[in-house]
């Protein structure tokens, strides 16, 4: 994880936390059932941020590591998740996550491998592994589909500071597959969605590292845009975004 990478959200926390997509809930007992990842053993949660990857396994019993590096992030996910018994807040990265050796039996990330050094991290993620364990690569991939998701899409890459640069689409199958090389990865998909009124289309795009802020010069372009998109296809005074939820799993 690179210092931009690690800080790039501090301002933004309060948003992620309204207007970030969570995680189907199949995917704990799709993981409990390939797996056997029953709720007595450890799981580490890298780059947990404000912890809604976290949140999914903690609300089924599970005990989880939080791995994040970002002080208000990890701030907001203990306020949050404070009082699950199984919540282990942790100050780490995917490269130096400070977990003991041969600890964990399931490694997960949402959202976030994207921003990991892929090197260092298969060597850490082998090392806090137990010899049986597994890990689960997650994203919400936002579909573009419909004709109002692609005409988003084109907004946040006119918008977007460095969107083309980070979106982690970038790192494709093949580049996932190489990681978890020479096991064999698995790819689950899961349907997700959110429907959103114009205020929380507005709080989804400003969750996004990579628009610009509310106090830089280009927001207040972007909302305009933002606003006659919505008025375009609003429907009942909402609109649905659509995604992936794409689960790259097995072991190393």
């Amino acid at each position: 994880m690179t210092i931009n990478s690690t800080t790039r959200f501090s301002n933004r926390v309060e948003d992620y936390v309204k207007y970030r997509p969570g995680y189907p809930t199949e995917i704990v007992k799709f993981l409990h059932d390939t797996y056997s990842l029953t709720q007595d053993k450890l799981i580490a949660d890298i780059g947990a941020g404000t912890g809604i990857s976290t949140a999914l396994f903690l609300k089924k019993g599970y005990r989880v590591i939080a791995v994040e590096p970002n002080l208000e992030m990890r701030e907001k996910a203990i306020e949050l998740l404070g009082s699950y018994h199984g919540f282990i807040p942790h100050d780490g990265t995917a490269e130096n996550t400070g977990i003991e050796n041969n600890s964990v039996s399931a490694i997960i990330a949402g959202q976030a491998f994207h921003w990991f050094d892929t090197v260092k991290t298969r060597i850490e993620f082998k090392r806090i592994l137990k010899p049986d364990g597994i890990v689960a690569l997650i994203w919400n991939e936002r579909k573009t589909t419909s004709a109002f998701e692609q005409e988003y899409d084109e907004l946040i890459i006119k918008h977007g500071n460095d969107y083309v640069k980070v979106d982690h689409r970038n790192i494709d199958t093949e580049h996932i597959a190489a990681f978890f090389n020479p096991a064999a990865v698995h790819l689950e998909v899961f349907a997700n969605k959110q429907v959103f009124d114009f205020e929380g289309l507005k709080g989804r795009l400003l969750s996004s590292s990579y628009m610009p802020a509310r106090d830089d010069k280009g927001y207040q372009p972007m909302i305009n845009d933002l606003q006659m998109l919505f008025n375009k296809y609003q429907h009942n005074g909402v609109i649905v975004i659509n995604y992936d939820t794409k689960v790259y799993s097995g072991k190393l």
